[in-house]
């Protein structure tokens, strides 16, 4: 039975994190991949193809609500496929140089292709192959959830993945659950000329985001024609003359949507049923995430858990990245480094973008029992009046004591590049009066975070544009 330093199982962000900085520490590893293809989700099924069809989409609606008088373009009806077979082909550029030339580099990396489960918590099998390790990384990621909703398997429906292969934009979608997925995939196809309607079980459509920006987003999304409903419970899906009849009930009674096509973004399930994680004696919570420690560690002192397959608080490209690298490390070193998740910052690409770092004022108020903040919109900036885009809305909130800012969320276009210079205030711990002292460019959205800032101790209103 061939013998490894470090077995990574999966093949996404987390796992070549982990691969790259395995290799770097001259381990002797084995990378085992099986589903998507080489890169996981963000590369082939989530963040770039997502990001590539949301960006045609605005580049049409801005072209049709530029809101600029004396300015109209002449619109031609956009080629849907000939954007979706773009975005294809910007997959595969990505995935071959990121991921795949990448492997191809990594001297001490062996690669494997198949389905890997545990025999025990030093071996894993791959068909009838078994090898053993002395560490393991599991980074398997995480697979759309299927509600449990009568009818729905037999109607058929897609999920993200096949939503980023569709050559042909439904004429009337129901989007099952919010989150990121639901909205920024309403969203694009919307802009794109279908009739949607998000059907959402919470009250809010990010439940846990600040309400003051998603509720100011669920007007904006309603203001395209996006239908949202909330507090729902889905009882049937039904089949007829090619329709699909989604049914739902609440407060107000019964309802039904009736629609060509039916997305799920009712959110993601880890990838833990085929790992055999009993055989490894590691421990899974009831939503069948693997549970690990601060250090990535799991409930086997030898075997380490990443990215969307763990109970980790944030789930992202970015994090998983992170955690690969310090999970290798750590296996193979004997560190224990770890990610402070409250300087992490997180975007929903709708337009305008959601992002947020730091505390919620719900989550200042559990541990402070007191909350300091303030929250300014966007037809304060001049920026965002030459735009004309003053939808925005930004919150910061701070300590109460020292001013530390422990939380910025911004709703605007770009917010998703505006968070990157939250991120720094908090890792670094600044305050408002520091923030005071900086001189952003006039005029430039990042401007929001410096008046917010300043609404603690002035009244924004009666100040000059570069005070």
């Amino acid at each position: 039975m061939e013998q490894y330093d470090l077995v990574i199982v999966g093949g996404g962000a987390g796992a070549f994190a982990a691969a790259i900085k395995a290799n770097e520490l001259g381990a002797k590893t084995a990378l085992i991949n099986s589903g998507l293809p080489l890169g996981g989700t963000c590369v082939n099924v989530g963040c770039v193809p997502s990001k590539t069809l949301l960006h045609a989409a605005e580049l049409l609606h801005n072209a049709k609500n530029h809101g600029l008088p004396g300015i109209e373009f002449v619109m031609n009806k956009a080629d849907y496929a000939a954007i979706v077979t773009d975005e294809m082909a910007l997959v595969e550029k990505l995935r071959n140089e990121k991921y795949e030339q990448v492997l191809k580099g990594l001297d001490n990396v062996t690669f494997i292709k198949g389905k890997a489960s545990f025999v025990s918590n030093t071996a894993v099998k791959i068909g009838e192959k078994q090898i053993k390790a002395a560490k393991f990384i599991i980074a398997t990621g995480s697979t759309a959830i299927v509600p449990n909703i009568e009818g729905l398997a037999e109607a058929g429906y897609i999920t993200h993945i096949e939503a980023m292969e569709l050559k042909t934009v439904p004429k009337r979608l129901a989007v099952i659950g919010a989150g990121p997925v639901g909205l920024e995939l309403s969203q694009l196809y919307a802009r794109f000329d279908s009739k949607v309607t998000i059907l959402q079980r919470a009250a809010s459509i990010m439940p846990s985001a600040e309400p003051a920006l998603t509720e100011r987003l669920q007007q904006i999304l309603t203001d395209e024609g996006i239908s949202i409903k909330t507090r729902i419970q889905l009882t049937k899906v039904v089949v007829e003359n090619g329709i699909k009849k989604v049914f739902y009930a609440n407060e107000s009674g019964e309802g039904v949507v009736e629609v060509d096509e039916i997305l799920l973004a009712a959110g993601k399930a880890p990838n833990t049923e085929e790992l055999n994680l009993i055989a490894a004696g590691v421990e899974i919570n009831d939503k069948q995430a693997i549970v690990t420690q601060p250090n990535l560690q799991t409930s086997q002192a030898n075997i380490y858990a990443v990215g969307d397959v763990t109970n980790l608080p944030l789930r992202l490209e970015t994090t998983a990245g992170r955690e690969g690298t310090y999970a290798a490390e750590n296996a193979l070193n004997g560190t224990s480094k770890s990610i402070d998740y409250h300087s992490v910052p997180w975007t929903v690409f709708t337009d305008p973008q959601l992002a947020s770092v730091g505390y919620s004022e719900n989550e200042q108020m559990a541990e402070l029992k007191v909350c300091a903040c303030r929250t300014i919109t966007f037809d304060k900036l001049p920026k965002a009046q030459i735009t004309k885009r003053t939808e925005g809305v930004i919150k910061i909130a701070v300590h109460p004591e020292t001013k530390v800012i422990m939380g910025v969320h911004i709703l605007a276009p770009n917010a998703g590049d505006l968070i990157a210079q939250a991120m720094v205030l908090i890792k670094n711990k600044n305050t408002v009066d520091d923030i005071d002292d900086m001189l952003p460019v006039f005029p430039t959205l990042s401007e929001a975070i410096k008046l917010a800032a300043i609404s603690f101790t002035k009244d924004i209103t009666k100040m000059s544009c570069c005070t």
